[in-house]
């Protein structure tokens, strides 16, 4: 039985990639890998590497999270170096949980191996802070997309109130929910926002508006995208230094 490496790929732009995710790319016997994860880096891996592409596209999964799961377990019966290669960060919204779990349950060894999430680094390349001195001191990271199949939402909308920075990964499609809610809560319909769409990529763009405006502002902006809201967005203006909005 062989050892998977739960190994976050970062945002999108490669050489944001760590050097220990790097590392077991290039020893991987066969790579897991879904559709946010940078295609170049497949060309890492070395001569014979196997590649099983379990991608979960816009609305809809091609394979279920209970198949991946399995996927992965029967890959670790074969190969020595399973690497399962995760956009971003495996435990900020990637479910590297449960495939840990699912392992540990079955007995196969494994590692976790962070990668850096776009909840930080997407509005970095946009010029927009997530903290700053005097205009922010915390900020909140929220799934902006619960499954269909819970009973009720986990989502603490009144708590959102005092929050400085709120940062909404995959929550495009339920903009326009997210901007009533926060405006239900006492946030001001003024109050800044931002849609970055493929952060840190050359496909980069950045929308800003109010939660007033910002849903007919991106109403043709691609996926994936994550929702920066907070005061902090006004702050791109001076400090934005990448993408075709420069």
């Amino acid at each position: 039985m062989g050892k998977v490496y739960l190994t976050g790929a970062g945002p999108g732009d490669i050489e944001l990639l760590t050097l220990k995710a790097l590392r077991v790319i290039k020893e991987a016997d066969v790579i897991i890998y879904d559709r946010l994860a940078n295609p170049d880096i497949l060309e890492e891996a070395k001569s014979g590497c196997e590649f099983v592409y379990v991608g979960k596209e816009d609305g809809r999964h091609i394979v279920p999270q209970d198949d991946i799961n399995e996927v992965i377990y029967q890959n670790a019966l074969k190969h020595e170096n399973v690497v399962r290669l995760k956009g971003g960060d495996p435990f900020v919204f990637g479910r590297g949980g449960e495939e840990a779990l699912y392992l540990y349950e079955r007995g196969v060894e494994f590692e976790i191996i962070p990668g850096i999430t776009s909840a930080i680094s997407a509005p970095a390349y946009a010029g927009i802070p997530v903290t700053h001195r005097g205009v922010s001191v915390s900020f909140r990271v929220v799934t902006g997309h619960e499954s269909p199949n819970k009973k009720e939402s986990q989502i603490p909308w009144d708590t959102f109130k005092t929050d400085d920075t709120i940062v909404f990964l995959m929550g495009l499609h339920n903009l326009p929910k997210i901007s009533k809610k926060l405006m239900e809560i006492g946030k001001p319909s003024s109050y800044p926002c931002a849609v970055i769409s493929r952060g840190t990529t050359k496909h980069q763009s950045v929308v800003v508006g109010t939660l007033e405006n910002i849903v007919e502002k991106t109403k043709d902006v691609p996926t994936p995208a994550l929702i920066v809201v907070g005061r902090v967005v006004e702050l791109r203006d001076q400090l934005k230094w990448f993408g075709e909005n420069v």
